[in-house]
């Protein structure tokens, strides 16, 4: 499910991306799409910043030698990789500004969603503290979700 899931990520960014060309090719790229892109590039930076190498992966299996990262954007959130991924992928539904742009887009919110709901399994079953972190922090957005 895992490989799955993986796939149809990349495929819905790889459709998004393919729909929003055209107007990026002709520098024709809203302001709040530019700015919501650089928010989602600064999450990458910052999850990364408190994340080890190699202690994610793109499949939603933890790393076996994995450790819990609760610092930086893992405070408020626990899938900041994720979050920033629908924030890059909105930027790009909202340069195309097509409805199957935004069709994809929620494609992609689902798929992460379902990514995410596999991860935490496995996360709760290799990290005895994790049951207690959802319960200070939320999936993808602070204070809402």
């Amino acid at each position: 499910m895992g490989t799955l899931l993986v796939a149809l990520q990349f495929g819905l960014l790889i459709m998004l991306a393919a729909l929003a060309a055209p107007n990026v090719l002709h520098g024709d790229i809203p302001a709040g799409a530019l700015m919501m892109a650089g928010i989602s590039v600064a999450l990458i930076a910052w999850a990364l910043i408190h994340n080890r190498p190699g202690n994610f992966n793109i499949y939603p299996e933890p790393k076996f030698r994995g450790v819990l990262v609760t610092t930086g954007p893992y405070r408020w959130i626990r899938h900041p990789m994720y979050t920033s991924l629908l924030l890059g992928a909105a930027a790009l539904a909202w340069t195309c500004n097509t409805f199957i742009g935004w069709g994809t887009w929620s494609m992609l919110a689902i798929v992460l969603f379902m990514k995410s709901t596999l991860e935490e399994q496995g996360m709760r079953k290799q990290h005895p503290g994790y049951a207690a972190y959802t319960l200070r922090s939320k999936r993808f957005l602070p204070w809402l979700f």
